[in-house]
């Protein structure tokens, strides 16, 4: 939790120690709990729609109003607003820095108020640009792309009330007060949940936007309260002379075009797949949310926890310590996300049968979707890496170069999908992103440690030795999953959880076997937990 007003500015930098692994931990209870929900939601939206035509059209209406919110809330959060929050506050004052926080809040309040109003005009020309094919192959096309707009209208209100929450999270973890914004994305999920089970009967995909609407307004209320401990005075203002404002400014301005360049691959897997059939947009959908299941749960979970503290080492010149803090994110990262990319791709079948083939999801969309996860799973791995190196180009007040490769990788996915989607359909669209990924964090690494001079051998060390232990594991799975039937729910829960387990423990041993760092060092946490723990209730 955080500490008291004002003592950030009297401490020293955050180590990268204990307190970097309690932040993790309680970003880490927020996201698994979050992403666990998440799993339940889209069980849920699959057990209630399936992939039939009008779920496409729900799928389509939140590409716009997650666009106006990503290139606004989000470009000022993690590239501008926290480094430019944390300096202020340690080296100028206490007063100061909530004075930048109310500025940014009210600009980025009314600027999004403004787009979302220029959004709900356009709609009805925005909407077909994104998938002017929508249900043309059922002959609906009229019909599921003015269901797209008015679905689209209604959900930019929740953009809205994620612009004011957004923010409201970054001042929250610029401050070391991470519980509040971890809990705030379980109760959108539980939102969506309950629209997709109460309202879905008289209200249709309509049920859902509702509950994505009422899950934003929590996701704002449950962390005012947060505001409120940090005593917070907000003053509306429109102070764009200040020098910081400014700074912030023009921090954001390159990450703006980097966050619409990202949400470009989300626009072009929707573009190319409404071609191929009215329900290719949903099970695609269906295979990136299980994908990013272990993004958020290990990538996002260290790289949110550790954005602060980079921030901070930033702040006080130390770039033996940030480049120190990012080779170990890395490395733990990825000592948890290698394993599961592999074993998620393995997996894939009994995974989607398990989660979604249930009411109306039949097994030709488990064959499409697990097909799709098959390939989304190659890019687990270099989006997890992507999270890491390129918060510490934002610490470092350096957004152009993560813009710049985000662009080229856009670039890449958008060539590789016209070329992949007409032969190769829905698995084309899911290897032209993987394949982008790779070629984006392999070059936002080598920039990074060309910019900083940080070391490369403990990095490459280390993820030899995870990627030969998950081969390992990878080469016994196989084995043992060859001539398995994983058709009917309980044979695909049986291998996903005998797959599961096996996996983990070969992995594990032969990390142990291998000697791995990691594996010693987290270990031997676990070990000074539980005896602290003992000593404690002696």
């Amino acid at each position: 939790m955080a500490s008291e007003p004002g003592t950030a500015a009297r401490q020293g930098p955050v180590q990268p120690g204990s307190a970097l692994l309690v932040a993790a931990a309680v970003v880490a209870f927020g996201f698994i709990g979050s992403r666990l929900l998440g799993v339940v939601r889209t069980t849920v939206i699959a057990n209630e729609f399936g992939s039939q035509p009008e779920l496409s059209a729900y799928w389509v209406a939140f590409r716009i109003p997650d666009l106006i919110f990503q290139v606004l809330a989000g470009a000022t959060l993690g590239s501008a607003f926290i480094p430019v929050f944390i300096r202020i506050y340690r080296r100028e004052s206490e007063k100061a820095a909530w004075q930048l926080a109310s500025t940014i809040i009210t600009l980025v309040t009314v600027a999004t108020a403004a787009l979302c109003v220029v959004g709900f005009v356009l709609a009805p020309w925005l909407v077909p640009l994104q998938a002017p094919d929508l249900g043309r192959d059922i002959g609906q096309h009229a019909e599921l792309t003015a269901k797209a707009v008015s679905l689209t209208r209604l959900m930019l209100l929740s953009t809205f009330l994620f612009a004011v929450s957004g923010m409201i999270t970054g001042i929250l973890n610029a401050r070391q007060q991470f519980l509040l914004p971890a809990l705030a994305p379980m109760f959108y999920n539980i939102a969506i949940i309950g629209g997709a089970l109460l309202l879905s009967g008289s209200m249709g995909v309509n049920g859902l936007a509702v509950g994505v609407v009422v899950g934003a307004g929590l996701h704002l209320a449950v962390q005012v309260p947060g505001l409120v401990r940090e005593r917070m005075a907000f003053r509306p203002n429109f102070d764009t002379k200040s020098a910081p404002v400014r700074e912030v400014g023009k921090l954001m301005a390159p990450r703006v075009l980097g966050l619409a360049a990202a949400q470009m691959n989300f626009f072009i897997t929707t573009y190319f797949a409404s071609k191929l059939s009215s329900d290719a947009i949903s099970n695609l959908n269906y295979a990136w949310l299980i994908a990013g299941l272990p993004l958020a749960i290990f990538g996002m979970t260290i790289s949110t926890a550790v954005f602060p503290t980079l921030a901070e080492q930033v702040a006080e010149g130390d770039r033996d310590a940030l480049n120190t803090t990012i080779s170990r994110a890395l490395r733990t990262i990825m000592f948890f996300t290698i394993p599961a990319a592999i074993g998620l791709l393995l997996l894939r079948e009994p995974v989607t049968i398990t989660l979604l083939e249930h009411g109306k999801f039949t097994p030709a969309d488990t064959a499409v979707t697990a097909s799709a996860l098959g390939w989304y799973c190659l890019g687990i791995i270099p989006q997890a890496g992507i999270e890491i190196h390129s918060r510490g180009f934002y610490a470092l007040g350096n957004t152009r170069t993560p813009v710049f490769l985000a662009v080229g990788a856009v670039v890449m996915n958008l060539v590789l999908s016209a070329a992949l989607w007409g032969p190769f359909e829905h698995e084309g669209l899911a290897f032209s992103v993987a394949a982008a990924s790779w070629l984006e964090w392999v070059l936002l690494y080598v920039f990074y440690h060309g910019q900083t001079g940080a070391a490369v051998q403990q990095d490459v060390h280390a993820l030899a030795l995870f990627s030969v232990c998950g081969a390992l594991m990878a080469i016994i799975l196989a084995l043992a999953h060859f001539g398995l039937d994983a058709n009917g729910q309980l044979h695909a829960l049986i291998l996903l959880i005998a797959g599961g387990v096996a996996g983990a423990a070969l992995y594990h041993g032969f990390a142990a076997w291998f000697d791995v760092p990691n594996f010693a060092e987290y270990v031997g946490q676990l070990k000074r937990i539980v005896a602290r723990f003992r000593r404690s209730h002696a």
